[in-house]
């Protein structure tokens, strides 16, 4: 993460700050004064404006955007400034982009020329039973896909980038090339279904003909199926011309899909008007119409062999029973997936994707649960077994609408899986894991020809095949199997519940994830428990290889979360790289220097363990509470041991999970200097220091306080570690004070999402959870307000965050245009900090005359620049104003601390911080560090 940290005296654009190379730590330079050009209104701060800072107009598509990456490196870092990916075409919303796709994918043949007949077999009772299984399987996993989907931006990839953010690479590409071959095998079914309705439209179109006449050991008339020769020719040429089309790109397809929809919509009203309409033996032998009698007569299952057409034989080769009926349903509650396949085409991926996914998934198991019922009371039992087309049987006024309804439906969903499979191959090559799928790589734009030529081969085996209940299992298990991982990826983030684990899809539960995982498994092995073993092998197999030849890639997946709940076993997992921004957790290191008297017996401030409470969601989290002793080791080895035996005690009596750490140092520098370099191993070292602001220095004349204080913060800025100082700490509520109001958020500077995440953390516990945040943005006068606050409000919309954004125009520094200083109720602090500071630069020349002329403070040399000296005060009074204006009744206010200025004496600094938290009772000042803890993807 490039930051800008130098002080800059003139406006610069947005491009020159995000390509900004100067490292985070560094101190504000001098300030030439003659300079004619306009300077920041944060001076002290060393930054320039929030809108040039975040580059927030680069995430509403106005200008260059930065592509974010396809999945992180070492090395990489997504700074939570980065821009959603470039997307040209135009979005879709809910009912176009994710609900019409589903509803396409999951109505296709199955209902059309199985449904009718698996009634028949199974009978009313066991056909409820097999479509609600089947139902309830897809619903707990559009659950889990609305969780996941909502819990930030999406990328290309559907479900395979779901489970691979979510369980790791290795995981994500097993699963990921299984749903590759099970959407295009899929494709294959829809063909083979196109084709075997229009032979059995037209049975002279075929070139081979079959026919069989044996029907449970009668002869009740010629019943014709179609030719498996004819299927394979057909189903060839058909997929071969369906290619054509694909590589006419996506653009004319998702064009031309919802067109499809409308002949199955209105052949579903005309096959309800046809059994409504129908009598008995109108419009055919067999049928009986609505009937009491015939709903009785096919309650129970009636299971039977069959040839391989599924035509009923008492010397077939194929047995079905309820596990195979599972097996050949399951594909026509599949199609779920369509609208998370197409989220880099919506608008608003957080809404549509939940929305219309379940509404495509109620909407069609409720329609399977009526046509049950409604078949199973139309007709006999022997009609619904051997009359394949049943559906056009019945339809008013004629059996060519379903026909057609059957045939442009069944085309379309083989297009939406000859054009989502090889998009789906593409991204799982684009990641670059697997170095063999390196040839099925497209960039940015194109059309991935290879992974479409790739996909048409498999394609054209299966049809080769060329029978649908024999494809209709393999297809199920794959589905089964990627199901299974959007559900387990739900139930492990669910129950890790790490800070970046925020969907805004809030009806689900870890249980309901489990329960569709178990459900998904256990109807694989219902169905057939060789092909389960075969398929979970495939995975095993693809998964070894992967670890073995893939690319490492840290995804930030829920493994390295739970990682860190299991850190004493998981450390050597963790390594010693750079924290992922969703496994993020805060490991405070709270300084228990007191900067004052404590009661006796009480190692620490008692509001410290509460404010370390609040820092941890949920309870998860570790706090490593730390004090230093003066002295020799050697002779107060034994003080430090009880004195950290004491302050463990003390952690336990305020439930605050965390170890005590007591360190026996010369100095109280020199320890603070050890413990920061040293504290923690590895990944579980603490990344922010949390002290208590001192108060109490000016009033106790505690003057060594200053250059502590300071070279604390110095310190934790080197280390590279944030820093929370808490004002106010007497007045910190504990877990069962409610606090109303506002958490107000003075965002200057950029701290890598530190101080947001703090108001998340807070709003978790009962104390604060009926606050709600507020944001602040500091902008210049000429500024776009209006287009910050949408762009900071876009921002926090990604990040899952509610808050209100608030912008707050400042005008530049400039002290005589303010007629000398400002006038309002902070004036007496600002004079009063001038004079005190006066006083002090008149001692030091005073002492300086008698070193040499050498300005010298806390032992150091220093430079005085009076004028910049005036810029911080104001800077520090103009925020202070700002706050004591909009944040009176806050409950607590958040802002952004400033680094200590190079060469100026801890004295100066101390007053431009007494200045800033003056009249504030509730302050928490926070300084991040060079990593994100926030970030906008899932």
């Amino acid at each position: 993460m490039t930051t800008l940290l130098c002080s800059r005296n003139h406006k610069v654009n947005m491009q020159e700050i995000t390509n900004a190379d100067v490292k985070e730590g560094s101190h504000p330079t001098h300030v030439d004064i003659t300079t004619n050009h306009r300077e920041s209104k944060l001076e002290l701060f060393g930054f320039d404006s929030l809108v040039n800072i975040l580059g927030l107009k680069s995430m509403t598509g106005d200008g260059e955007q930065n592509q974010a990456p396809s999945s992180p490196r070492d090395g990489e870092d997504i700074a939570i400034t980065i821009g959603q990916p470039k997307i040209n075409e135009v979005k879709s919303g809910t009912l176009m982009g994710v609900f019409v796709p589903c509803l396409q994918n999951i109505m296709g043949i199955i209902y059309y020329i199985r449904f009718s007949w698996i009634v028949g077999m199974a009978g009313i009772g066991e056909s409820l039973l097999v479509v609600f299984i089947c139902g309830l399987c897809t619903f707990l996993t559009a659950i889990s896909l609305s969780a996941i989907a909502t819990n930030g931006a999406m990328k290309g990839g559907g479900p395979y980038y779901l489970i691979g953010r979510a369980l790791g690479p290795e995981v994500g590409v097993s699963i990921g090339l299984c749903f590759f071959l099970g959407t295009a095998v899929a494709g294959a079914l829809y063909v083979l279904g196109a084709v075997e309705t229009f032979l059995g439209a037209l049975p002279g179109a075929g070139i081979f003909r079959e026919t069989v006449t044996q029907v449970n050991g009668t002869t009740i008339g010629p019943v014709s199926s179609p030719s498996l020769h004819d299927l394979q020719v057909y189903g060839i040429v058909v997929t071969i011309i369906l290619c054509f089309i694909v590589f006419g790109g996506v653009k004319m397809i998702n064009r031309v899909a919802p067109a499809f929809l409308i002949p199955v919509l209105f052949s579903l009203f005309c096959i309800f008007i046809g059994i409504f309409v129908a009598k008995t033996d109108r419009p055919a032998e067999g049928i009986t119409g609505l009937s009491l009698k015939t709903f009785k007569d096919n309650w129970t299952p009636e299971y039977q062999n069959t040839n391989n057409a599924g035509v009923p034989d008492p010397k077939g080769d194929v047995s079905w029973n309820f596990h195979a009926l599972v097996g050949l349903f399951f594909p026509a509650v599949t199609g779920i997936m369509a609208g998370s396949n197409r989220s880099a085409s919506l608008k608003d991926t957080q809404r549509s994707i939940p929305v219309g996914t379940l509404a495509a998934t109620l909407t069609t198991t409720g329609l399977y649960l009526i046509s049950v019922l409604f078949f199973g009371a139309l007709a006999t039992r022997t009609k619904l077994l051997t009359d394949r087309y049943l559906t056009a049987t019945i339809a008013w006024p004629s059996p060519a609408i379903i026909y057609i309804g059957i045939i442009l439906s069944t085309l379309g969903a083989a297009l939406q899986s000859l054009t989502g499979a090889p998009r789906l191959l593409a991204a799982i090559a684009n990641d670059d894991i697997l170095p063999v799928l390196n040839y099925f790589k497209v960039a940015d734009g194109n059309e991935p020809h290879l992974a479409t030529l790739f996909t048409a081969f498999i394609c054209i085996s299966c049809v080769v095949i060329g029978n649908l209940d024999l494809i209709s299992p393999t297809i199920t298990m794959f589905f089964l199997l990627c199901y299974a991982g959007v559900n387990l990826s739900c139930f492990l983030l669910d129950l890790l519940d790490a800070p970046s684990w925020r969907p805004r899809w809030k009806f689900h539960h870890w249980s309901l994830s489990l329960l569709g995982a178990f459900l998904c498994i256990m109807i694989m092995f219902l169905i057939s428990w060789s092909f389960t073993i075969v398929s979970l092998a495939l995975v095993s197999l693809i998964y070894y290889y992967v670890s073995l030849k893939g690319k490492a890639g840290d995804w930030g997946d829920g493994f390295k979360s739970a990682y860190f709940q299991l850190a004493l076993r998981s450390l050597r997992s963790l390594g010693a790289n750079q924290v992922h921004p969703k496994n993020w957790y805060p490991i405070p290191l709270i300084f228990c220097r007191p900067w004052g008297k404590l009661p006796e017996n009480v190692p620490c401030h008692p509001k410290l363990a509460d404010f370390a409470n609040c820092m941890k969601k949920k309870g998860r989290g570790m706090s490593i509470f730390v004090s230093i002793l003066d002295g020799d080791y050697h002779e107060r080895a034994e003080d430090a041991k009880e004195a950290t035996k004491q302050l463990g005690t003390y952690i336990e009596y305020k439930r605050c999970e965390g170890v005590a750490e007591i360190v026996v140092a010369p100095s109280m520098s020199a320890g603070f200097q050890g413990i920061i370099q040293t504290m923690g191993l590895g990944n579980l070292k603490p990344n922010i220091v949390v002290m208590r602001y001192p108060e109490i220095w000016r009033r106790e004349n505690l003057t060594e306080i200053p250059a502590t204080f300071v070279g604390i913060i110095n310190d934790c800025i080197v280390a590279n570690k944030a820093v929370v100082i808490v004002k106010g700490l007497d007045e910190w509520p504990n877990e069962y004070q409610r606090q109303y109001g506002t958490i107000d958020l003075y965002w200057i500077v950029r701290d890598g999402g530190l101080m947001l995440l703090l108001s998340q953390l807070l709003l978790t516990k009962e104390s604060f959870e009926s606050c709600k945040i507020q944001v602040f943005c500091i902008a210049e006068e000429e500024d776009d307000a209006e287009g910050l606050k949408a762009d900071v409000k876009k921002f926090l919309y990604d990040l899952r965050m509610q808050a209100e954004v608030i912008v707050i125009t400042m005008k530049s520094w400039d002290l005589q245009a303010e007629g000398g200083a400002p006038q309002d109720e902070s004036v007496e602090a600002f004079t009063a900090a001038q004079e005190r500071i006066a006083k002090y630069l008149i001692d030091m020349k005073e002492s300086a005359k008698r070193n040499g002329n050498q300005l010298m403070a806390d032992g150091k040399p220093v430079i005085v620049n009076e004028h910049q000296i005036e810029k911080f005060l104001y800077t520090t009074l103009k925020l202070n104003s700002t706050i004591l204006r909009y944040s009176r009744m806050a409950a607590v206010v958040l802002v952004s601390l400033p680094p200590p200025p190079v060469n100026h004496p801890a004295y100066f600094y101390m007053e431009y911080m007494d200045l800033l938290v003056e009249n504030v009772p509730r302050l928490l000042i926070v300084r991040g560090y060079r990593r994100d803890v926030v970030t906008l993807f899932t």
